[in-house]
């Protein structure tokens, strides 16, 4: 017997694929997938049952079912390389850049940090969340959270793709069902906003001022009757891109809009920009001549203005200088230290932080204790309620946790902190605080796909380059 005649054969086919089949059910660390091995023993040995059952085996079937034969199979295999191997992903907003582009398609790997099982497996596949103001899934059956080996876990600089931890509750629009897809709002924002809002309009009509705790309760009752609040599972929550800038058990701090991590200055990176000042002698700037700087359109087209505002690379930075009328580029300051921005995380103003000057906040890790206190517990309540699914309340001074007294909290997952490379343009975990370890998704490796919009056509020079996390 030959070599082709032994591929051929029914064993050799049918011990080859028991064989792989085995080794993913070792991968997935489930064992009750081993009795899908008699499944693949009829497949190709009994043959007793037409798994294929829309295909008759009796006679030639028609080209309809020849196709729908073949779809179903793509369907199933993309789904399954999706889930357990890589999937695409097209960066939506300028906050990564000069690092990626909006109009960039990556190929994002699920094996660098290890795909995760899926939460909610009914779902259409490749369908949005929300479509038609329906959901794409069902949440019949819900999956904990469960991460297969990777071949890495995440590290400090590492450019990131992960669930985006406030997308577990939002807002949908009930006035238009036409524009579901387009009026999702991030609810955790929309209360804040629209509770100081109130508080703003009650001082100014009535010259009075409740706690913040009076006027939130108040708002959520009126968000809950104009919109429909949709709470979703960790693996169908919105898709976020950052650079991961501290891992856990480590203390960042932002310093003059520098990342400083247990102390140290973070390297530098290409891509890292912020804003810049940009003046002239009153010579508008020709916005073709910024194109090669990454500077949209919509920045550069300001006609009779001698200063603009642009987000620059420092290596930008200094070849902008020296172009025709310009007389200064310097970066700006926008914030002070102790300047309070509500919209900075953890949202208390007994922590005065802003985009530039934030910190020093340690990442919490598997494993640490922490003290909880009514000082604290603007840092960790969202980690114990939301991400970690613990009953929390307070009664007079006393923390209770699963109607336990408590005053100090052990963190079951490790957490990261994530910043965008556009300093200046990037909503994240300065905003939102720390991302769960079940959020995280993958590693873009590749950009195989860069289409400009706003200038058209695609970006040559961007095809199938490699993601780099540095220099």
């Amino acid at each position: 017997m030959n070599i082709l005649q032994i591929v051929k054969h029914t064993y050799f086919r049918f011990g080859v694929a028991t064989l792989i089949y085995i080794l993913f059910v070792i991968w997935l660390k489930n064992f009750w997938f081993l009795f899908g091995i008699p499944v693949i023993y009829d497949i190709y040995v009994s043959k007793k049952v037409n798994w294929s059952f829309w295909k008759s085996r009796k006679k030639k079937n028609h080209l309809v079912i020849e196709w729908l034969d073949a779809l179903i199979f793509a369907v199933v295999a993309v789904s399954l390389i999706n889930i357990f191997l890589f999937q695409n992903y097209k960066i939506p907003t300028p906050s990564m850049e000069s690092s990626l582009l909006v109009g960039d398609h990556l190929y994002v790997s699920k094996t660098a940090y290890g795909p995760r099982t899926p939460n909610t497996p009914l779902a259409i596949p490749f369908l949005p969340n929300t479509v038609l103001g329906k959901q794409s899934y069902l949440e019949w059956i819900q999956r904990p959270y469960k991460r297969l080996k990777g071949f890495s876990k995440v590290k400090r600089d590492d450019i990131v793709v992960f669930n985006f931890p406030a997308s577990d509750t939002v807002a949908l629009e009930k006035s238009d069902p036409s524009q579901y897809a387009k009026g999702n709002f991030d609810y955790y924002d929309l209360i804040r906003d629209e509770a100081y809002a109130l508080m703003a309009a009650d001082q100014s009509r009535n010259n009075r001022t409740r706690s913040y705790a009076v006027y939130e309760s108040y708002v959520r009752n009126q968000i809950a009757t104009r919109y429909d609040v949709e709470t979703r599972p960790v693996d169908r929550r919105d898709n976020y891109i950052k650079r991961c800038v501290a891992i856990p058990g480590e203390t960042i701090e932002v310093i003059e809009n520098q990342v400083y991590v247990n102390g140290e200055k973070q390297k530098d990176f290409e891509g890292v920009q912020q804003w810049h000042d940009v003046r002239t002698n009153g010579t508008p700037i020709n916005p073709r001549s910024l194109e090669d700087f990454g500077i949209t359109r919509e920045q550069a087209d300001v006609r009779n203005n001698p200063n603009y505002i642009f987000s620059l690379t420092p290596e930008n930075a200094e070849k902008i200088r020296v172009l025709p009328g310009i007389v200064s580029v310097e970066p700006m300051a926008v914030y002070t230290k102790g300047q309070y921005d509500r919209d900075i995380f953890p949202h208390d103003e007994r922590y005065p932080w802003n985009l530039e000057f934030f910190g020093p906040l340690t990442v919490p890790e598997r494993g640490m204790t922490v003290e909880i206190n009514d000082e604290t517990l603007p840092l960790y309540r969202r980690i114990i309620e939301a991400y970690e699914h613990n009953d929390l309340r307070i009664e007079g001074e006393q923390i209770y946790i699963n109607d336990q007294p408590a005053s100090s909290y052990t963190f079951k997952m490790d957490y990261y902190f994530m910043m965008g490379d556009n300093r200046h343009n990037s909503a994240d975990s300065r905003f939102w605080g720390f991302v769960p370890e079940d959020h995280i998704i993958g590693k873009p490796r590749l950009i195989w796909l860069s289409v400009d919009k706003e200038y058209g056509g695609i970006r040559w020079n961007r095809m199938f380059r490699i993601v780099k996390a540095s220099r």
